[in-house]
């Protein structure tokens, strides 16, 4: 036979052609972008065209072409290839390919495609890795076993590595079990590896147990080698563990400290509340020239807008600036929006605005941010503008806007927004719940509450606080203390958050010795109590005229639990002191404040000269009163001189207005409403219900309009009051012996009170009226408040 033809000098073969541009893709620096590819694909067609894929002379070619495939991201191409011949190396890079994209079912199955007999150590270790990637332990286990099993394969460096990454997501492992693992370690010899050794570090600090950092010391100590994961590995476990100092020690221990240890300690200072340790460390850094990136910025950034501490965050901003690190777009994302942040909460949302305008790259993040920004700046209107331009929104961004509207006082306008987020299909997490029933209770809405009380039963959300403690206030709010204090002793856990709630609820339903037993309870069950919950104590005993119980509980608050007493403790026990006639003790507890008397507490004054007809001191008071607060509607015995110093100085009053729920729709009266449809109605029933009235004993108590007018003329604006039309028309309008419910924006009147107290017993129904203080339940001609608000 003769000798096959000479090749051409320089011509060489087709798959040797092919070969050398599949090895010049791969090392393309524009692995996904769309030229790439084309070329890929053109590549691709050349092979099939030629017959060279899955030919066995060049099995090379479909292997790297299927690499290919999974670095441009097209996956179902490198799949469609894998499956005309399924080999352990092409299931490899698929595995891992499809387990990165997030898709651990599909990377499994290319796994199970494989025979068991061509699988090898490699497939094993990328399944493996890909199970403990999604926190998945039990499969990758379970992977790791039938590796032991099959008879032919040993488990290397990497299978150990995955595996104990994977087993630290197994729920309350013991040291016991990390022990038996580092037996299998040490017995397969692979006990000297360092990725393996960093990997029995972690899964120790994972652990539970005390014992566990002792055992994790040890390896660290007999490793002959550590690079940066290890000393990282150490100080974060420390850190999730609580012992910062622990960490402090062995951050000092390093000789050549990486940039990522003082990261790690760093942020283990801010996550603890250090923060002036955690800028100390940050100065020294900067002082020891190491390098400074995006993770040390952002949580030093983070800790000055957390602590206060603007001035000291102004000064790294002021860094960055000069260092002017060379980010890339994804690093300096998380430190713009930090800086976002930051001048958000010190009050400068201009520059926080500004800094997000001229970021180059912005994520969810970065518009939840500035939208939170508005939001606590109380710039409602540009939150609006900032929520409605936003390219992308999660649950996140509904959830601030819907608070937003809810602190800001616009309730029904945050009802709407939740309405729209379900009809745009948007889920509402527990807190977006917790904000939308907080609605209902600033409305009154109790129907509306219910319902979404049932929805958060529906989907599982009965077990959270923020929606529980929501639902407490809400059915305290709407007169419904009853279900509040059911819905109290049915939460499946309570924090100090639920028991205040509770406490207030009890204190402003006039329930004052049953707000104390329950704040003693608290007490009694462990439960530290902070300035709220003395705040909720105190308000509950001014409700009920508990004056030494007062007292009592401010004296307590710093001799027992170290809290000083705010603006708002006084402001409570002077109106307390006011209202039960003790102005004298009032006035000597003035002096005794550790700051100057404030609008609030001259306000408490003024109230309890009003009571106690001190003239003198009620004069100063309201001297004092419209200096600090020009705009202020105070008022004072002497009406005409009170109503000659609102002219004077432009002041406008709050005009009263009352709402009822009825008929699926809330009805807003004004005093003197005759626009409402069925005014008239209401007008003729509370003309026919006052002079059952006056059969009682009821005499208007004129005195309470402070006009230059006739008796007659006074009487008929008493008549006019909006409390009045309100439950008026609930009771013409509600189902026969149902509670009459009635909100109002400011405080009732004298008359107002004690017309609801006759009307009551002339009607033989129970009337609840929630003025700006508090609740009033009348029944049988009482009321809850026993005649003291």
């Amino acid at each position: 036979m003769p000798p096959p033809p000479a090749r051409p000098q320089g011509v060489t073969s087709l798959p040797h052609q092919c070969s050398v541009l599949l090895r010049r893709l791969a090392a393309s620096r524009s692995l996904t972008s769309s030229s790439f590819l084309r070329a890929l694909r053109c590549l691709h067609a050349r092979l099939l065209t030629s017959a060279l894929l899955h030919a066995p002379p060049h099995p090379h070619l479909t292997l790297r072409l299927i690499h290919l495939y999974t670095l441009s991201g097209d996956l179902p191409a490198a799949a469609t290839l894998f499956r005309a011949d399924p080999c352990p190396v092409a299931a490899t890079s698929l595995v891992a390919a499809y387990a990165a994209a997030g898709r651990l079912p599909a990377a499994v199955s290319f796994f199970d495609a494989v025979p068991q007999a061509r699988r090898d150590t490699v497939l094993h270790n990328a399944v493996i890795s890909a199970y403990a990637r999604a926190s998945h332990a039990a499969p990758a286990v379970a992977v790791f076993r039938s590796l032991l099993a099959s008879g032919s394969l040993r488990p290397d460096d990497y299978s150990f590595t995955a595996l104990l990454s994977a087993a630290g997501h197994l729920p309350n492992i013991s040291v016991r079990h990390c022990a038996q693992l580092q037996c299998s370690v040490l017995k397969s010899g692979a006990g000297g590896v360092l990725s393996v050794s960093n990997a029995l570090v972690a899964l120790y600090m994972k652990c539970e147990a005390l014992e566990a950092t002792r055992d994790a010391r040890k390896v660290l100590d007999e490793m002959p080698d550590k690079d940066a994961l290890t000393w990282t590995t150490m100080v974060v476990g420390y850190v999730r563990r609580g012992d910062v100092g622990a960490a402090r020690s062995v951050f000092e221990e390093v000789d050549v400290k990486f940039d990522v240890v003082w990261n790690a300690m760093i942020s283990g200072y801010v996550h603890s509340g250090m923060v002036v340790e955690a800028f100390e460390l940050f100065r020294r850094m900067v002082l020891e020239r190491v390098p400074l990136d995006e993770f040390t910025f952002t949580s030093v950034l983070s800790a000055c807008a957390n602590a206060g501490f603007f001035a000291h965050g102004k000064s790294v901003h002021g860094q960055i600036t000069r260092l002017q690190p060379n980010f890339v777009p994804e690093a300096a994302l998380p430190v713009n929006n930090a800086l976002v942040t930051l001048y958000s909460k010190c009050g400068n949302i201009a520059v926080a605005r500004r800094i997000f305008d001229n970021m180059k790259s912005k994520d969810v993040v970065s518009w939840n941010t500035i939208l939170s920004g508005y939001v606590e700046s109380s710039c409602l209107d540009k939150a609006v503008e900032v929520f409605e331009e936003m390219p992308y929104k999660n649950e996140l961004s509904w959830m601030v806007m819907v608070s937003g509207y809810v602190h800001g006082g616009f309730s029904e306008d945050a009802l709407k927004l939740f309405n729209r987020m379900r009809a745009e299909d948007v889920k509402p997490c527990d807190y977006t719940y917790a904000g939308a029933i907080s609605a209902c209770g600033e409305l009154g809405s109790l129907k509306h509450g219910k319902q979404l009380h049932g929805h958060l039963v529906q989907l599982g959300f009965e077990g959270s606080n923020s929606a529980g403690n929501a639902l407490i206030t809400m059915y305290a709010r709407c007169g419904a203390v009853k279900e509040a204090h059911l819905m109290f002793l049915v939460m499946p856990n309570i924090d100090s958050v639920s028991w205040n709630a509770m406490i207030s609820a009890l204190g402003q339903h006039g329930h004052g010795r049953e707000a104390l037993e329950l704040f003693d309870r608290m007490v009694a069950e462990g439960i530290y109590p902070d300035r709220i919950s003395f705040l909720t104590v105190l308000t509950a005993c001014n409700h009920s005229g508990l004056v030494d119980e007062g007292f009592q509980y401010f004296e307590s608050m710093k001799r027992d639990f170290g809290i000083i007493p705010g603006e708002d403790h006084y402001t409570r026990l002077i109106d307390l002191l006011g209202r039960a006639g003790r102005i004298g003790e009032a006035r000597d507890l003035i002096k005794t404040m550790p700051f100057e008397p404030t609008p609030s507490i001259w306000e408490a004054i003024l109230s309890g000269c009003r009571t106690s007809g001190d003239m003198e001191l009620g004069a100063h008071a309201a001297d004092q009163l419209f200096k600090m607060t020009p705009q202020h509607d105070g008022r004072w015995v002497d009406a005409a001189r009170v109503r000659k110093l609102m002219r004077d100085r432009g002041v406008k009053k709050e005009p009263g207005c009352s709402w009822i729920e009825a008929g699926n729709k809330v009805h807003v009266f004004v005093v003197g409403d005759t626009k409402h449809p069925e005014a008239h109605k209401v007008y003729k029933f509370l003309e026919m219900v006052g002079a059952r009235m006056r059969k009682l004993g009821y005499v208007p108590d004129t005195k309470v309009v402070l006009h230059d007018m006739e008796p007659h003329q006074k009487e008929h604006i008493l008549f006019a009051h909006s409390e009045r039309l309100a439950v008026g028309f609930g009771l013409l309008k509600l189902p026969p012996g149902a509670t009459v419910t009635v909100l109002k924006n400011l405080r009732i009147c004298d008359d107002c009170h004690a017309v609801m107290m006759f009307m009551s017993k002339a009607v033989g129904r129970e009337i609840v009226v929630r003025d700006v203080r508090r609740f009033h339940h009348f029944k049988d001609g009482e009321c809850s408040c026993g005649n003291y608000w």
